[in-house]
């Protein structure tokens, strides 16, 4: 018996770590592109993911359905019921443009990976990382990746003006012994990691664990190998109709959790922040309109 208030989707994710490898790869290749991937023949389906015919009945099996001509019905009514909601009968996002715009079918894409990431995160568990990453009595390391370098960058930035003891480790894994070398028992490491998951960030999140380090793992749908080291972890949805896949959601959760440390010790905040804008004056860094 399915949960109706369920995306086969949302099944799929929660079933990934109770499936073969096989079985795992195809739904991975469902997920990628989603929902179409399931909408053809079941040995098309089979063909796509390079597995057997008997690897998609046993996985549509394992997520609650009968065979799969049951998986296809009840994706055709997740379709419809989408088709039906709020998003669709907005007509256009961007007004000057038709609705099959890229601004519009973008914007979709985004609210639509927001709406189901929302839907997975635990609050404790947030309101815990926060917790973590707000503690001054704990070094706070940042490192991202390649592409995600950019996020762990905005993410150290708020953070240099919240609270003292961090560092923003360097994507250039030569580097990162120096780093680990201060790193100790109950430090925090903010993590990361999306695909194509980076040998070397693995590496760096295994130093870290092997040093008694706490890990905030921030990833996407399909999760990276770092999340089984990770106290916490974040998975945000991250497709798009782009070649390159949407850092929106994941900058959401950032930005949601800067707001959240910074309140947890406002006044501890406030000092930094004044202190910080006297030495802008020193500087003359910004202009002042009087």
């Amino acid at each position: 018996m399915t949960d109706a208030s369920q995306t086969i989707s949302d099944r799929i994710q929660q079933k990934l770590e109770d499936l073969t490898r096989a079985e795992r790869q195809l739904a991975l290749s469902i997920l990628e592109n989603y929902p179409a991937s399931g909408l053809g023949p079941l040995t098309a389906l089979a063909k796509d993911a390079n597995v057997s015919v008997p690897t998609v009945a046993r996985m549509v099996q394992k997520l609650g359905y009968k065979g799969y001509p049951d998986f296809q019905a009840e994706l055709r009514d997740e379709l419809r019921a989408k088709a039906t909601g709020p998003i669709a009968k907005h007509e256009t996002w961007a007004e000057a443009a038709p609705s099959g715009h890229i601004l519009n079918r973008f914007t979709d894409a985004v609210i639509d990976n927001i709406r189901h990431t929302l839907g997975h995160i635990d609050p404790q568990a947030f309101d815990e990382a926060c917790k973590m990453i707000a503690n001054p009595d704990k070094h706070l390391y940042i490192v991202g990746g390649r592409i995600t370098h950019t996020l762990a960058e905005y993410l150290f930035l708020h953070m240099q003006v919240i609270r003292p003891n961090l560092t923003h480790v360097q994507s250039t894994s030569n580097t990162w012994p120096h780093y680990l070398l201060n790193a100790g028992e109950g430090d925090v490491f903010v993590i990361f990691d999306v695909r194509r998951y980076e040998n070397n960030m693995m590496k760096l999140a295994k130093m870290a664990h092997a040093r008694g380090a706490r890990i905030v793992l921030f990833t996407d749908q399909w999760r990276s190998p770092i999340h089984q080291l990770a106290d916490i972890t974040f998975s945000s949805r991250i497709v798009v109709p782009s070649a390159w896949d949407s850092a929106a959601t994941t900058l959401l959760l950032v930005e949601t959790l800067i707001s959240a440390v910074q309140g947890l010790d406002w006044g501890g905040t406030k000092e930094r922040m004044e202190e910080l804008e006297e030495m802008f004056d020193r500087t003359k860094l910004f202009r002042k309109f009087t």
